[in-house]
């Protein structure tokens, strides 16, 4: 099932909901960030770290422990390279579906495979590694501030094109084209669901998205674009229909199921 028409609908009503988590950055400054889900992955992640480099852009990866745990290598390499390293879960599990001691061990349990797959001190890597998106982008009410007590940096997405379905490379890119703005998070996928197309699909679009103005940083500098105090101070806050209509609209099954967890 495809819900690919709904996230932008979704995006400004929920940004303006929940603050305490990062959704896209300055409006005012023409930057934007890749963030690429669900890796690090054998097949795919090290192409596209291969045209990363060629394009020389720095980009944000959050990562499955599961896939740290196998393809230690390819996170070593994505590491080495410089980009950006967040958490995503240890198996791509639902949060809302986790209790709160299963959510906290999950995360450490990815914080502990990337240290030990990027040879980094774990204490370095829990003070310094705690961007957290969650699966399928969803969360409980009350979430962001409880991840933010535990030390974690909560970060959601503006952009979401819907990759994981495979449309193909020129619809993502269409897709990207018609929601991206100042400040955009864009959300990609170099796992086992749309990790085939990546490469491709990113290909297309940095050149372009280059032509029209923009320039690509990361997550962290995401974070230090904006104020801390007023995490989207551009966006209004939503009336309660708004709201109420934006959840009846949320899909009531998960969108993307993670193959071989």
């Amino acid at each position: 099932m495809q819900f690919a028409w709904l996230y932008p609908r979704l995006y400004p009503v929920l940004a303006a909901s929940f603050p305490l988590g990062l959704w896209a950055g300055n409006p005012d400054r023409r930057e934007i960030a890749l963030s690429f889900d669900d890796g690090p992955h054998p097949e795919y992640t090290p192409d596209l770290l291969r045209l990363l480099d060629q394009e020389q852009v720095t980009a944000s990866f959050f990562w499955l422990g599961c896939w740290v745990d196998r393809a230690p290598a390819v996170a070593k390499q994505v590491w080495d390279a410089g980009h950006w390293l967040g958490l995503h879960g240890y198996h791509h599990r639902s949060f809302p579906r986790l209790s709160a001691d299963e959510l906290q061990r999950d995360l450490k349990r990815t914080q502990r495979a990337i240290a030990q797959a990027c040879q980094l001190d774990p204490a370095w890597v829990q003070h310094h590694v705690r961007d957290v998106r969650p699966p399928n982008g969803l969360f409980l009410p009350g979430a962001l501030a409880q991840w933010r007590s535990w030390g974690y940096r909560p970060v959601l997405w503006s952009v979401v094109p819907e990759d994981w379905t495979h449309p193909g490379p020129a619809v993502v890119q269409r897709r990207v084209l018609d929601q991206v703005q100042n400040g955009s998070l864009i959300v990609l996928h170099d796992g086992p669901c749309g990790g085939r197309d990546v490469v491709k699909t990113v290909a297309q679009l940095i050149p372009t998205l280059r032509d029209r103005g923009w320039r690509f940083v990361t997550v962290d500098r995401l974070w230090d674009s904006i104020e801390q105090d007023a995490l989207n101070p551009a966006s209004p806050k939503p009336t309660a229909h708004e709201i109420d209509r934006a959840i009846d609209q949320m899909p009531k099954q998960m969108p993307k199921q993670m193959p071989n967890e």
